[in-house]
């Protein structure tokens, strides 16, 4: 089961980039253009969230059945002081849960504008700032410490 879970997040994390760029996209550009907040915009804002969450929930479960986050639990003082045991048992999943917060926070906040333009600056600033911590806090390949593949087999 944790292999398949791994592989299943590993591959919904372009999901959840791609939407952030589109959301971020659609944000910034009626945000600039001043046009009107269009059901479209208000899909993507939406989806972006969910999907989102779906990651999030996926990482959670992740988490609870990880040998990373198991050993890092088990022995915290040590394991505070191995790179990716920290990696994995504190900065990656605390991170990630604060973006996600962010992306919620922007839907909802996006959601509670009553003008067009708020809407697209609310959305705009919020998920930016979800999309630097994710990028930031995913272990990418080229990462120095915590290298992993970009994507991963389902077996």
């Amino acid at each position: 089961m944790y292999p398949t879970l791994l592989a299943t997040h590993s591959l919904v994390r372009w999901l959840v980039l791609a939407a952030l760029l589109v959301a971020i996209g659609c944000a910034y550009n009626g945000w600039y253009t001043n046009r009107k907040f269009s059901r479209f915009d208000n899909a993507v804002r939406q989806w972006t969230a969910t999907i989102a969450h779906i990651q999030l929930i996926l990482g959670l479960w992740l988490y609870v059945i990880s040998p990373f986050a198991n050993q890092f639990l088990k022995d915290f003082n040590n394991s505070v002081h191995q790179r990716d045991l920290r990696f994995f048992g504190m900065e990656h999943s605390l991170m990630m849960f604060i973006a996600i917060a962010l992306v919620t926070v922007g839907a909802v906040t996006t959601k509670r504008k009553p003008v067009d333009n708020d809407k697209f600056r609310a959305m705009a600033i919020w998920y930016t700032i979800a999309l630097l911590i994710i990028v930031a806090s995913i272990p990418w390949v080229f990462s120095p410490f915590t290298s992993r593949p970009n994507f991963r087999p389902f077996f």
